[in-house]
């Protein structure tokens, strides 16, 4: 059976990559929300 220390440790890591997700994706809403990112329309001409 997995000891406590080891289990907290893994669920702090587990926390942390959350955390970073979380902002990311965050941060990147809020950009694409602000007119930060442009989605270029082009049209592709087959020759």
């Amino acid at each position: 059976m997995a000891d406590r220390s080891g289990l907290k440790f893994v669920g702090f890591i587990f926390a942390t990559v959350t955390m970073a997700v979380m902002l990311t994706t965050a941060m990147v809403v809020k950009t694409y929300a602000d007119g930060g990112y442009t989605i270029e329309n082009t049209s592709f001409v087959s020759e």
